[in-house]
């Protein structure tokens, strides 16, 4: 069965947060970029219409909840 948009988006974001947190680690992300920016950067362009903060906030406080548990 194929992964519903939602379901690509949460990956993708998941993803872009893992990476982005990576770069911030080694000082590599560029100047002034935000989280949002970063993962705004890495969605295609085809699944953007479903990208919402909403979705980055809720998939941010599960993927920090669970590596802190």
């Amino acid at each position: 069965m194929p992964l519903s948009n939602k379901e690509k988006m949460v990956a993708l974001i998941s993803n872009g947060i893992a990476v982005y947190s990576l770069y911030q680690e080694r000082g590599s992300l560029p100047e002034n970029t935000t989280m949002f920016d970063f993962i705004l950067k890495a969605i295609p362009e085809d699944l953007k219409s479903e990208l919402n903060p909403e979705l980055i906030d809720e998939v941010f406080e599960f993927v920090s909840s669970a590596h802190s548990s």
